[in-house]
């Protein structure tokens, strides 16, 4: 087991990663193979999607796994990559703050992604402070553990189109900063922006802002000029990657 020392410090050199206007690349990884890919192609830390891990182990996403499973699988990949490692928590899988958190940091986890759609309740949206006070209180389990645990909150707005489109980018901008109060450390507006929609949000934000990419068609030079500080792939790698593998097997079926 990695000791709160190491974490600490790998907790502090992950969170020193996310600068505005320079994007700290993370792809999403789901497994040691994938892991121990991305960190041989060079890229300084990861992230574990859920959806991905899923898929590898032919279970269903929106917290279709046991919170041990998960936790299991992310145990696999920091052991065998030494690089900071977040994990996608989705909605909390209906724990308590202080297990997740005790559950992450045992497995040697630095990172989280805590999302505001309640899987576990018919994957209803939580209220802007609801949302904030599950954050405040990861915060608050964390800073009583010691590592700096580095909390992502992701707000599924735009992915649910909830609302109505004209005021939905303030609705999310309050929304992620009563997170930011709370303690989160980077904000995640999911969805795929327009550059005008990430230049505001990461303008009017008051953490770093994480952006969602395709790896195969994105820009990974456009991201910096919009003050964007953080992208991730979601399950976009992975289907990326199965993709050209069914073209490979094609050429032999």
């Amino acid at each position: 087991m990695t000791s709160s020392a190491d974490l600490g410090r790998k907790a502090a050199a992950f969170l020193a990663l996310h600068q505005p206007g320079n994007p700290v690349v993370l792809p999403t990884v789901w497994d040691v193979w994938s892991a121990k890919l991305a960190v041989s192609a060079g890229f300084a830390a990861v992230t574990i999607g859920s959806k991905p891990v899923a898929e590898s182990l032919g279970k269903s996403d929106g917290e279709g796994m046991p919170l041990a499973e998960v936790l299991g699988r992310a145990r696999q990949i920091t052991a065998a990559v030494d690089v900071p490692v977040s994990l996608d928590i989705e909605s909390g899988y209906a724990a308590l703050p202080a297990h997740l958190v005790e559950g992450l940091l045992e497995a040697g986890v630095v990172g989280c992604n805590i999302e505001d759609s309640v899987h576990s309740e018919d994957k209803r949206l939580r209220d802007s402070s609801e949302h904030a006070d599950y954050v405040a209180a990861l915060r608050a389990a964390a800073d009583a553990a010691g590592p700096h645990l580095v909390i992502n909150a992701r707000t599924d707005l735009f992915l649910r189109k909830d609302g109505d489109d004209t005021d939905r980018i303030d609705r999310a901008i309050a929304r992620l900063t009563e997170c930011a109060q709370a303690g989160a450390d980077v904000l995640y507006p999911l969805g795929f922006h327009d550059d005008e929609t990430l230049r505001i949000l990461a303008a009017a934000l008051p953490k770093p802002v994480n952006a969602l990419a395709a790896p195969d068609t994105a820009d990974p030079a456009s991201f910096g000029p919009l003050g964007i500080a953080r992208i991730s792939f979601g399950p976009l790698l992975q289907t990326a990657l199965g993709r050209h593998a069914g073209e490979l097997l094609s050429r032999w079926s």
